[in-house]
């Protein structure tokens, strides 16, 4: 069974822009242009190269934060970004840890992330003591858009007869891991897991 982070463990970044909290006030406070970070950061930068684990995320803001009007520390602002969009989603994080409880359930995480935040993400939040393993962009050389990605993910899991469970909130994710075999959810509100047949039989919750 395999979880998405980012909009689904984790409250702050959602694929849907109505669920996701606005970064740029915390930017701004900062003297940093936040529209010209949003476009030439993350929509530039960090998306085209440091997602995949091309460029480190320290060295890829040190480049840019100078152009955006900022003059302060490269650290203050990582920091920043660590602990902005990191609320754990209570309710879930409760579930897996029942699902975990079973033997027959292994659990792992598959996401977008630069190296530094899944490690953050995976001792800070402690997403160490639930999961297996956690599958990410930068790790893997290419986001989870890819038919590789799953490929890549299947060689770190044992064999199994059942295709992975796999809940994500974006789209275009589900479509990539469906494509591959993967019984992928698009994930919304927490019935989106418990009612999944094989974990509510699990969770004793099947009518």
């Amino acid at each position: 069974m395999i979880f998405d982070v980012d909009g689904v463990l984790v409250h702050g970044y959602h694929a849907r822009p109505d669920l996701h909290e606005s970064f740029d006030d915390k930017l701004r406070a900062l003297g940093i242009n936040a529209e010209r970070f949003q476009r030439e950061f993350i929509h530039d930068i960090f998306m085209k190269r440091v997602l995949i684990g091309e460029v480190p995320m320290i060295e890829a803001l040190d480049r840019r934060l100078k152009a955006f009007g900022y003059k302060g520390s490269t650290m203050a602002v990582h920091d920043l970004w660590m602990s902005h969009d990191c609320f754990p989603n209570s309710p879930m994080i409760d579930t897996v840890r029942k699902l975990k409880a079973h033997p027959d359930v292994k659990l792992y995480l598959a996401t977008n992330q630069d190296h530094s935040r899944a490690q953050f993400l995976w001792q800070s939040l402690g997403l160490r003591d639930l999961f297996e393993d956690m599958f990410y962009s930068a790790r893997f050389g290419r986001t989870k858009a890819h038919k590789k990605f799953y490929e890549m993910a299947e060689a770190h899991m044992p064999v199994s007869d059942l295709p992975p469970i796999f809940f994500d909130d974006t789209p275009k994710v589900v479509d990539a891991a469906r494509k591959h075999g993967w019984d992928a959810v698009l994930f919304g509100t927490l019935d989106d897991c418990t009612t999944h047949p094989w974990i509510a039989e699990r969770l004793g919750t099947t009518q």
